[in-house]
């Protein structure tokens, strides 16, 4: 027989074949859609000799004269009695009409003989209720689907032809017709399928399987086949984050909620994603902290972080955690700000404790109206370290300076002269007196080891950095007079290291204090007045509060040598804290005030110039450390 399939019905497959290109982003390379289960051969016409033909006509064939002619039937030498009886026997071997042997095409024969047959009528009736049930069951059927349908589009027909105005006849034909056009559409549909043609602008596949539910809402076969572009989709997403392509594998996962409502396995997709996406930062973050354990890591591990910021949601602890780390590897090294350490020498001992000073900015100098400035600390400009630096957390010691003395032979300045300036407690002035060098205490005495070295010169104090930095392997040196003033203020920006409070806090150090009592119960004429500190002449080290950085003694006990020369103003002086230094120059700078200065020389600008040979009871040392 032959089947011709409506004008309407080849433009459905026309469409559903036809395909379209996906609008999200670009593919992920190696992306395939699922399959759903069990795909169905596509339709066509039933072909064979011998049967009687079937045509289905017209721009609807659902409406249109729909015909079936009745096979031949050989009638030479048979009797309407035998042409019963072989339509009987064809009927109980379920033989209804396929040929002209068949139990139908046996009955209408009688009828044309005898047209009130009333077996024949019977006989034609029964076949007509075995046709409508073989049809319904056959509509059911999930399997081979379109041998079915064909088949039960050919019962349908002869039904019709049987019974032309009769409903459940028509109303077959229609089922008919629909089944094998959502049969179309899920094919057409799988096929986009197979080509990833998953249609998720609303044709491709999912226009297939759609039109499909449309005839038939509850259709399995297109519901499975929406679930597979759905999975199609989802694995687009997931190819998208495993190349770290985080937009387009949202972008693919917003394209899978569309096609169905409420699926379950898009929350399920995005924590898989999401997955993807943690895993991945860890990566970036454990391959930058590698990265920064080698000499030349930080650029690597800015590449890495940037790809981090790339993929991450925001606020991504990840994320944070390495930024940070390359936040203090740009300023730090492999330290942290307020770290305190201090490095091993090679003949056993260890050197100063050190602390890291916090990269940042600051005003260094006095401002135009600052009480007790002067034109040397003027003008004042804003200084900026982009990395901290460690520095000595208190001033060097008598014992750390008896270390390189001996391991070096050394004999500082004021060793070879001979002699050095004291405080004289009988005259109450500072004198010149032999024998003292840097062993000794602020009158001469003998000097303890946790006692701030003092009777140095600042070429002595760069020796000492000199061996420090070969003891060690480490890069020692004075600080820079940007770098005193900065840890002196540690933050602060007031007239003195501690703000702008006439008088030291309790505790904060060694100043020059009204209630001060030398031995003989000398006072101080000029001091700050009510403040009293316990000591005449410089206290051990660490004696009072540290600073907000952690440093001891920046603003007294003893003035301290810097690196830079003498300038006589700021004019041109360098912005980004490093030692302003002429070589061969004499005239040096000392910073911060001691115990036997006047309050003006407490102020956190005060600066003043001193010949490189100088030794007295005023000036030690501190030194400062690359990191």
């Amino acid at each position: 027989m032959r089947f011709l399939l409506s004008p309407a019905l080849y433009t459905a497959l026309a469409v559903s074949l036809a395909g379209c290109t996906p609008s999200p982003p670009a593919q992920t390379a190696g992306a395939t859609a699922a399959q759903p289960a069990d795909p169905v051969p596509e339709a066509g016409p039933a072909r064979g000799t011998g049967r009687g033909t079937v045509t289905i006509a017209g721009d609807d064939a659902a409406e249109d004269i729909q015909q079936w002619t009745p096979p031949r039937v050989d009638r030479q030498g048979r009797t309407l009695a035998q042409l019963r009886r072989a339509a009987d026997q064809a009927f109980a071997r379920g033989h209804l009409y396929e040929d002209g042997d068949a139990a139908v095409p046996l009955w209408l024969a009688v009828q044309e003989e005898e047209p009130d047959d009333r077996q024949a009528r019977l006989g034609l009736q029964r076949a007509k209720q075995k046709l409508q049930q073989q049809a319904d069951a056959l509509l059911q059927r999930p399997l081979q689907q379109r041998e079915a349908l064909a088949e039960a589009g050919r019962q349908a027909l002869v039904l019709l032809t049987l019974a032309p105005k009769d409903e459940k006849a028509r109303a077959l034909q229609g089922r008919v017709e629909t089944a094998q056009r959502v049969v179309a559409y899920n094919r057409a549909g799988e096929d986009d399928l197979r080509a990833d043609r998953i249609g998720e602008a609303g044709d491709g596949a999912i226009g297939n399987f759609r039109e499909a539910l449309a005839l038939d809402p509850a259709n399995r076969r297109a519901r499975q086949g929406l679930a597979a572009a759905e999975s199609g989709l989802i694995r687009r997403a997931e190819d998208a984050a495993r190349i770290r392509d985080f937009a387009s594998a949202g972008a693919w996962l917003a394209e899978a909620s569309k096609v169905r409502d409420s699926s379950p396995t898009i929350a399920d997709a995005f924590e898989r994603i999401e997955q993807i996406r943690a895993a991945a930062l860890v990566q970036l973050r454990d391959g930058g902290l590698h990265d920064l354990t080698t000499p030349q890591g930080l650029k690597p591990a800015r590449e890495k972080l940037a790809e981090a910021l790339r993929i991450a949601l925001p606020g991504d602890a990840v994320v944070a955690q390495l930024r940070e780390r390359i936040e203090l590897a740009t300023h730090y090294g492999s330290f942290r700000p307020g770290q305190v350490f201090s490095d091993a020498l090679r003949d056993g001992g260890r050197g100063p404790q050190m602390i890291v000073v916090p990269h940042g900015g600051f005003q260094m100098g006095a401002s135009d109206t600052e009480p007790g400035a002067t034109d040397a600390e003027r003008p004042s400009h804003y200084v900026r370290f982009e990395r901290g630096y460690a520095m000595a957390i208190t001033e060097i010691t008598v014992g750390d300076f008896e270390r390189y003395v001996k391991a070096t032979n050394a004999r500082p300045r004021a060793t070879r002269r001979g002699h050095s300036v004291v405080y004289d407690e009988r005259s109450g002035n500072f004198i010149r007196r032999s024998g003292v060098d840097w062993r000794s205490d602020y009158d001469g005495g003998r000097a303890l080891g946790n006692s701030p070295v003092m009777h140095v010169s600042v070429r002595d104090a760069e020796n000492y950095a000199n061996w420090l930095s070969e003891q060690t392997g480490r890069s020692y040196r004075l600080p820079s007079e940007a770098e005193f003033e900065y840890a002196m203020r540690a933050g602060s920006s007031g007239r003195y290291p501690w703000g702008d409070a006439g008088l030291p806090p309790e505790g904060s150090g060694n100043y020059t204090g009204s209630k001060d009592v030398s031995p003989s119960g000398r006072h101080w004429h000029n001091a700050f007045v009510g403040y009293g500190d316990g000591w005449w002449g410089p206290a051990p080290v660490a004696s009072f509060q540290a600073n907000a950085f952690g440093l001891h003694d920046m603003g007294g006990n003893l003035s301290e040598w810097v690196a830079d020369c003498w300038h006589a103003s700021y004019r041109r002086a360098p912005a980004d804290g490093v030692a302003w230094f002429n070589p061969g120059c004499r005239s040096r700078v000392i910073r911060g005030g001691n115990w036997a200065n006047a309050p003006e020389q407490t102020r956190a600008a005060w600066r003043q110039s001193q010949d490189s040979d100088t030794t007295n009871a005023r000036i030690g040392f501190r030194l400062v450390r690359g990191i």
